[in-house]
């Protein structure tokens, strides 16, 4: 409950993904699918797929990458979709971090579909990559699943590995694309410095690449020469300028500490920060949309950073106790954070602006340096430690993300 000068938050783990979830489990939970989706004017890769009688699967064994993202318009399931489709043989799963149910957050095993008796393997278990053995008798992978627009967010990384060992096998790829939360014309973040390529960073790309992952894959077949035979299904009706919430998709939380749109929005920025050495809500009912630390006074934050007059996004004080990660089970003290203009909110500078402020009030506790994992980008570290202003670093990006712009212009899909 929000109070003037604090925020207490009762932290359930759990409680925001299993309501999204149990919201599809439910009877009569793909009605309420329906109802959503009746409003778009977007047709996902999927949608296109099943309208065109899944022609360029027919006669093919089918692998299909996917989790529980993977819906059509009716919010029925692409594993059962393929399993029923006329001359399309599905005869095995895959599934990317958090699992085939995106409920996991930890380890995953190798698991077996209740519906369709098929073997789901893991790629983010044993292995990140399908094996050999899980390829045998596939000649097509199909990957089905939404991305959170993030350069650090896995399953980027899943679909080019995906790609890698197909073309290996001459297996042929297909992604059924879907829209890039963000919209596909904002990019924002510094580029990935070179060696620093991982598993949370694939491609020398800033954090937000305002690409889908058709895109994506066409920019890695090519410029990685993966030289996969891939095969994109676009989307018809999505428009570059459109975010998430402007296409009338149902919103499915692609893992479950991404259970709102608004903690989609935050994500970028405030997820680089818990390696610093702070809770961002991880374990709490709104994961994302605040931040904290036992050591942190929470009003003097809250009005260091208000002080910055970042006009799209406000802080305010806040008390919670994360059930999970970083201070489990411990009263963390920080803010609270709200988006007063999607549009407009960029939240790499507002990491930054966070990051400059904890590394300014609390050095001996914050970590600054840690965060180049997930930022990626060792310069702009350094310039926060020597106190130079995030506007101005944000500034010294320009150069590298046109270079950028102008690679990935020959990979879109979409106006």
């Amino acid at each position: 409950m929000f109070r003037l000068r604090s925020l207490r938050v009762l932290a359930t783990a759990a409680i925001p993904f299993l309501v999204a979830a149990f919201q599809y489990a439910l009877p009569g939970s793909q009605q309420n699918v329906r109802s959503s989706n009746s409003l778009s004017h977007v047709q996902t890769g999927v949608d296109v797929l099943e309208a065109d009688g899944f022609a360029p699967l027919r006669g093919r064994r089918v692998g299909l990458i996917t989790n529980q993202t993977g819906v059509d318009s009716r919010g029925r399931r692409t594993i059962d979709l393929l399993a029923h489709a006329r001359g399309v043989k599905l005869v095995a799963l895959f599934s990317p971090e958090h699992g085939i149910a995106g409920r996991a957050d930890a380890v995953v095993e190798n698991a077996r579909d209740a519906a369709t008796g098929l073997t789901i393997y893991s790629l983010y278990g044993a292995t990140r990559r399908p094996t050999t053995d899980m390829l045998r008798g596939i000649d097509a992978l199909v990957f089905d699943i939404q991305d959170a627009g993030v350069r650090f967010y896995t399953y980027v990384t899943t679909m080019a590995y995906c790609m890698e060992e197909s073309a290996k096998q001459h297996i042929a790829f297909f992604v059924l694309d879907r829209p890039d939360p963000f919209g596909g014309e904002a990019i924002e973040g510094p580029v990935l410095d070179p060696g620093r390529t991982s598993f949370t960073g694939y491609f020398s790309m800033p954090v937000r690449y305002g690409m889908t992952m058709g895109e994506l894959a066409r920019m890695f077949n090519a410029e990685n020469k993966i030289g996969a035979d891939l095969h994109v299904v676009a989307m018809r009706g999505w428009h570059r300028r459109e975010s998430y919430d402007q296409t009338g998709l149902a919103w499915i939380p692609p893992s479950p500490n991404l259970p709102t749109l608004n903690a989609m929005f935050l994500y970028p920025g405030i997820e680089v920060l818990q390696v610093g050495g702070v809770s961002v809500g991880r374990g709490t009912n709104t994961p994302f949309e605040m931040i904290g630390a036992p050591w942190i006074r929470g009003e003097e934050l809250a009005e260091a950073l208000s002080r910055r007059k970042l006009s799209v996004v406000t802080f305010a004080p806040a008390e919670f106790t994360p059930s999970q990660q970083a201070y489990a089970g411990r009263v963390c003290h920080g803010v609270s954070i709200t988006i007063v203009n999607r549009g407009t909110f960029k939240p790499m500078l507002m990491g930054l602006e966070i990051a400059e402020a904890l590394h300014r009030l609390y050095p001996e506790q914050f970590q600054l340096e840690k965060i180049v994992g997930l930022l990626g980008s060792q310069s702009t570290v350094d310039r926060l430690e020597r106190g130079d202003e995030p506007a101005a670093i944000v500034e010294g990006w320009s150069s590298d993300l046109e270079k950028f712009r102008q690679l990935r212009a020959k990979y879109l899909l979409y106006d």
